[in-house]
């Protein structure tokens, strides 16, 4: 098995590292697809003869295996180097996407239809899934060709009820959209596309995606430093979402980190109490990676945030709690990037149990993988700030690897 080709060994990897047998992968293959496609598909034993043979390299799986193979761990195509296009992955990865989506329409005979919608909007829900495993800039490609293909759409002939699921599939992809670009540091694309998700959210009159666009807003303006800014749009996203929606509940915690941010001990602690008796309640998403789907798991993530951000130093078993899972694939799979995140909340709660060689490593280890984002840069740079005035030796290596990698730091 040592000579397979490495499209091959990455399958195998991949279900390996989930723990999933063979039959296992079969029948998520299965899950994975649409309704009208998992009918066509073999049954599970024949495609776990299938399974076998792509993991010994007989040959690659074609496009539509591709896909639920990406959807299955939640990746994106480009990632398991099945296709033989010659393009740049993701850019091949788009078309993929976007052309299967124009077959369906051209059958339809040039009316939108149910059928094109339905992909559509797998589609939308396959991209909030890749969301917390895929670099942004990749995912933005991905994004801007759906975003594309729904303007193409707008003249076509449809109901009005398919012109309000149309406008909805628009402003998910907005509001995702938008998301990447605030990742990206890239604020006024960000605004821009929020706006637009705005607006789809108004023809629409969908209540939930104008909260997001509130509670993204509000994420962002945390980032750079303006709290009570943010305190009011948590706030007012609240008041739009619909109450215990996912956008409510997050919108909710984002409350509880603005008041972290401004040092408000007991309005941080009933904002974490509120988030807690919401999510209580809820059974794990069939999705949880999806942005859009508030995971109850997430909520020890934030708390650790919060209490980090507070200086408590109750936020250090639940940051230690929170990476252990990221990194574990007892729920589910390896979740790299919010691990990132997972490590820096992991080093200010060390900092405020006063051992920061600990959180010095936590730190260079989330800047050397490779995947912190812009709009986290400023948490990182927070803890080299803090360790450096506790003047320890590993300062001097964590500002080279910080200014290495991501730029300079900011200034105080």
């Amino acid at each position: 098995m040592n000579d397979v080709p490495a499209w091959a060994a990455r399958l195998r990897t991949e279900r390996r590292t989930r723990l999933w047998s063979q039959k296992d992968m079969a029948i998520r293959l299965r899950d994975a697809a649409d309704a009208r496609t998992r009918d066509r598909l073999p049954q599970t034993d024949s495609l776990r003869r299938m399974i076998r043979s792509w993991e010994a390299g007989a040959h690659r799986p074609n496009e539509l295996y591709a896909t639920l193979y990406a959807r299955a761990f939640g990746v994106g195509v480009s990632e398991l180097a099945l296709t033989t296009n010659e393009r740049s992955g993701s850019a091949a990865w788009c078309d993929d996407e976007t052309d299967a989506l124009e077959l369906a329409q051209r059958a339809a005979a040039s009316d939108v239809g149910s059928e094109t919608l339905e992909l559509l909007e797998q589609a939308v829900d396959d991209l909030a899934v890749a969301y917390p495993g895929t670099p942004p800039a990749e995912l933005l490609g991905r994004v801007r060709q759906h975003l594309a293909y729904v303007s193409r759409l707008v003249d076509a002939k449809k109901t009005l009820a398919e012109h309000r699921r149309l406008l909805v599939a628009g402003g998910w992809l907005s509001l995702l959209a938008a998301t990447c670009h605030i990742d990206l540091h890239q604020f006024p694309a960000g605004a821009a596309r929020l706006r637009t998700a705005a607006q789809l959210s108004r023809h629409a009159e969908h209540r939930e995606i104008a909260a997001w666009c509130l509670e993204t807003e509000a994420w962002q303006v945390l980032t750079t430093g303006a709290y009570q800014r943010a305190l009011s749009l948590s706030q007012a996203a609240q008041r739009v979402a619909p109450r215990g929606s996912s956008a409510y509940i997050q919108a909710t915690a984002q409350e509880g980190r603005a008041w972290a941010r401004l040092g408000a001990g007991s309005e941080t602690r009933h904002a974490l109490g509120r988030v807690a008796r919401l999510v209580a309640p809820l059974p794990s998403p069939d999705r949880p990676e999806h942005h859009y789907r508030y995971d109850p798991a997430k909520s020890d993530a934030y708390t650790a945030t919060t209490l980090s951000w507070l200086g408590d130093p109750a936020a250090e078993p639940y940051a230690r709690q929170v990476l252990a899972r990221l990194e574990s694939t007892e729920d589910g799979p390896p979740r790299p990037r919010r691990a990132v995140s997972a490590r820096l909340d992991l080093a200010l709660a060390l900092l405020a149990s006063d051992q920061p060689d600990e959180a010095g490593h936590a730190t260079l280890t989330a800047i050397t993988s490779g995947l912190l984002v812009p709009s986290n840069y400023w948490r990182a740079a927070e803890v080299i700030a803090a360790v450096e005035t506790r003047r320890i030796p590993e300062a001097v290596e964590l500002r080279d690897a910080y200014q290495e990698l991501c730029g300079p730091l900011p200034t105080p």
